[in-house]
């Protein structure tokens, strides 16, 4: 590891230390592969370990932590883990999440409720604690956090109460960690993401239950698009902060829900 710095605007070169959760696939996949191929170091949580590992590939520079982002204790040790092997942390990518199904407000179960929202937004607050805790007492001290938020954190779909609740709670998360964390030398950025491609979306494509109660096809993109945008986000200097960014399908549904 090269002489460490004391000043905060100072990111290390091009090689990062990078913790992606829910990186057994989907967005998550695309995007630990993308940065793993810039030459990064990238620790890949989830709870399948057989999934990181169909992740990783063999490439350098992945290393594949099985964690349960609902357990602080599994969190704990996830980052544990990340200061032992790297003895820091540049960037984690808070991307573990679920839908959760299909639900009104006087539909939703107690059980879908608390899954939903231990995962999407406790899991998120776990993963931001500690990485914030390693991140402000490393040398070089700061880092960036990129929170996965959705179109759902600003226009809902029908049946969706958990879920969009839950990124709702992502944008209080992201301004929160905005204004606590930035003298630390860390910076924040919730990413809304519109029908990237992938397993969880895929129904989408074809039949997505719109405002008006039809059901219609909803284009999208190809998740190495968001990939991309995550890739040149990690590539900025500390002293750049992107707080919130949108990436969607051109044409889908977004201001014209309601």
């Amino acid at each position: 590891m090269s002489q460490a710095r004391t000043d905060v605007g100072d990111h290390r070169g091009d090689h990062k230390v990078v913790v992606i959760t829910g990186a057994g696939a989907g967005i998550g996949r695309v995007t630990a592969r993308r940065l793993l191929d810039d030459g990064h170091s990238v620790v890949l949580a989830g709870r399948r370990a057989t999934t990181l590992e169909e992740t990783a590939e063999d490439r350098p520079g992945a290393m594949v932590v099985e964690t349960d982002v609902t357990s602080p204790d599994s969190v704990r040790s996830l980052f544990g883990a990340v200061r032992e092997r790297h003895g820091r942390v540049d960037v984690l990518f808070n991307n573990a999440g679920v839908f959760g199904p299909a639900a009104s407000v006087d539909e939703v179960t107690d059980e879908d409720w608390r899954d939903v929202l231990d995962t999407n937004v406790t899991g998120a607050l776990y993963c931001a604690r500690e990485a914030a805790v390693l991140m402000r007492d490393q040398e070089p001290r700061g880092g960036r956090i990129i929170n996965n938020g959705s179109i759902s954190a600003h226009v809902p779909r029908p049946l969706s109460v958990a879920y969009t609740v839950s990124k709702h709670a992502i944008s209080g998360l992201t301004a929160s960690m905005n204004l606590d964390l930035r003298g630390h030398g860390i910076a924040c950025t919730q990413i809304d993401i519109g029908n990237a491609a992938t397993a969880m979306t895929e129904g989408f494509g074809a039949n997505a239950r719109q405002a008006d109660g039809s059901v219609l096809p909803e284009p999208t993109i190809d998740a190495a698009h968001v990939a991309d945008t995550i890739a040149h986000i990690v590539s900025l200097p500390l002293d750049v902060n992107v707080p919130t960014l949108t990436v969607m399908a051109r044409e889908m549904p977004f201001a014209g829900r309601g």
